[in-house]
């Protein structure tokens, strides 16, 4: 049986087994959408990239989920070219990237990833605080006055999310999602996601603490969200969340509610946003790939 090469890389972090796996194949060139589901069903990281050869750019990469492809992921990204000069594959500099929502730059400096999204697009939404607090499972007086009562948005700088400030980390913490109602939530507004956070942070020089809950994308709780954190730096400049000017970077942890803390690191004061972060390699291997047309389980 053929055998491919297969990472699991942890990205916006430099401690293996923290921040978000990654599944990557930095070679998938021939493997069609059933095989690449598969070897992504069988790694289970919360997205798995597949690389190949680009026209348009350098690479082409697509992502997927345990149960479905999705058009973008940051974590993976970084995570991909990172493991890429690590290797030697690629050397400090921009890099273009085809993904399924355009050609986006990549940027690696001395073991740091940079990647561009799509232009953001906030716009806040008409829902009611009580019936967010009864699908995240929250107290809806969390949900208010925060930041002077920052609204309820949906926001995307390449896949969307609904963003819902929480007034202190204690109330984040005791968040308990009905995730059949946040799927529905999500599948009602289109987009991929519920993105809740506070400026109650852990570290001081952090800016806000986030979760981030996607059920309908097979990810019940992501631990580190790059394309959202992208997503909630829009925002936050969208709704002049800040006295003054949006901070030239923005630090974002998550992940610690699901043991996997992380930090993501977003320039937002104008687009493109850019999301950036380190990674670490944790498991290198290969997987057996089944032929298109063989259901069986693969073997790791």
């Amino acid at each position: 049986m053929e055998t491919r090469r297969c990472l699991l890389v942890d990205a916006f972090t430099t401690e293996p087994l923290s921040g978000n796996a990654a599944g990557i194949v930095p070679d998938a060139a021939g493997l069609d959408d059933a095989q690449m589901q598969a070897i992504a069903r069988e790694l289970q990281a919360s997205e798995t990239a597949f690389l190949t050869p680009g026209e348009e750019a350098d690479r082409r990469i697509r992502y997927f989920t345990p149960t479905q492809e999705v058009d973008l992921c940051g974590h993976a990204t970084v995570a991909s070219h990172a493991w890429l000069a690590e290797s030697g594959e690629i050397d400090d500099g921009t890099h273009s990237l085809a993904t399924n929502v355009g050609v986006i730059e990549v940027t690696v400096d001395e073991g740091a990833v940079w990647m561009t999204q799509d232009d953001a697009a906030v716009e806040v939404v008409d829902l009611d605080r009580g019936r967010v607090a009864d699908v995240l499972g929250a107290d809806p007086a969390t949900l208010r006055d925060v930041g002077a009562d920052l609204p309820l948005a949906t926001a995307s700088t390449g896949l969307g999310f609904l963003v819902v400030p929480v007034n202190f980390l204690a109330a984040l913490s005791d968040l308990d999602p009905d995730f059949g109602a946040v799927a529905a939530l999500t599948d009602e507004l289109d987009v991929t996601g519920v993105y809740a956070f506070t400026f109650d942070a852990l570290d001081a020089d952090a800016t806000l603490h986030g979760r981030m809950f996607a059920p309908g994308a097979g990810v019940d709780e992501d631990p580190v969200t790059g394309t959202a954190s992208g997503a909630v730096g829009a925002y936050l400049r969208e709704v002049g969340a800040f006295d003054g000017d949006l901070p030239s970077e923005l630090v974002l942890e998550q992940g610690h509610f699901v043991d996997r803390p992380g930090r993501v690191r977003v320039r937002a004061r104008s687009d493109p946003v850019t999301v950036g972060g380190r990674a670490v390699t944790a498991l290198d291997g290969s997987v057996a790939v089944p032929a298109s047309d063989d259901d069986e389980i693969i073997e790791v």
